[in-house]
C-alpha cells in the first residue's frame, strides 16, 4: 500500500475533491429523550481522544482531527474543560474506510438494420432488425467515514451521533488540514 494512500485511509476524513458529485455525506442520530440546550462546557471522554483507532493511524493526522474537533465545538460556543466530571457532555470520534464497487449497467448504443423486401412472413413491405445490448462498468473505490459522538456526562447516556462518508480520491491529500476543518465543522454543525 502506498504511503499516500495509506494517509488517505487513516485519515479518512480528508473529504472534499473538487467535483460536487464526491462531496461528502452528512447526517446525524439524536437521543430525543436527552436535552441538550443548557449544554456549556464539554471535554473529551478519554485521553485518547478517539474511540477506537486503526492500526495504521497517522499519528499527525489524527492530531489535526483531533484539533479540528475542539475547534468546531469551541467555534459554536462550548467551552472545553480538561476534566470530564466537571463537563456537560463529552465527546470522541472514530474513523474508517472501506473498498467498494461501484457498478453502473445502461442501455448500449441502438444497432439496427431497415429495409423494404419481403418480410418476415414472405409479405411485401418494411422488415428490420433491431438489436439492443448493455454497457457495464465496474468501478473500484475506498469510501471514508468520520462519525463523532456526544454523551451525556450526568446520564452517561449516548445523546448525539454524527458522520459523514465521501469517496476518498488522491485530490485529499494536496491539503488535508483544510479539508478535515471542513468535514468536521459540517459534522459538528449538526449538533444542536
Amino acid at each position: 500500500m502506498t504511503p499516500i494512500k495509506l494517509l488517505i485511509i487513516s485519515t479518512l476524513i480528508a473529504f472534499t475533491a473538487g467535483c460536487a458529485t464526491h462531496s461528502a455525506k452528512v447526517d446525524f442520530d439524536r437521543n430525543t429523550e436527552i436535552e441538550t440546550i443548557n449544554y456549556k462546557t464539554f471535554a473529551w471522554l478519554t485521553n485518547a481522544k478517539i474511540m477506537a483507532a486503526p492500526v495504521d493511524i497517522n499519528p499527525v493526522m489524527k492530531e489535526r482531527v483531533d484539533n479540528s474537533i475542539e475547534q468546531a465545538f469551541i467555534a459554536k460556543g462550548y467551552q472545553l474543560v480538561a476534566n470530564a466530571e466537571d463537563a456537560d457532555f463529552t465527546i470522541s470520534y472514530t474513523v474508517g474506510s472501506r473498498d467498494k464497487i461501484k457498478v453502473n449497467s445502461y442501455p448500449a448504443t441502438y444497432n439496427s438494420g431497415f429495409g423494404w423486401g419481403r418480410g418476415y412472413y414472405g409479405g411485401r413491405g418494411y422488415y428490420g432488425t433491431m438489436s439492443m445490448g448493455t454497457e457495464t462498468s465496474v468501478r473500484q473505490y475506498t469510501e471514508g467515514k468520520l462519525a463523532i459522538d456526544v454523551y451525556d456526562v450526568k446520564t452517561h447516556q449516548p445523546v448525539w451521533h454524527g458522520w459523514a462518508t465521501k469517496r476518498l480520491t488522491s485530490e485529499n491529500s494536496e491539503d488535508p488540514l483544510a479539508m478535515i476543518n471542513k468535514i468536521v465543522i459540517k459534522v459538528v454543525d449538526k449538533f444542536q
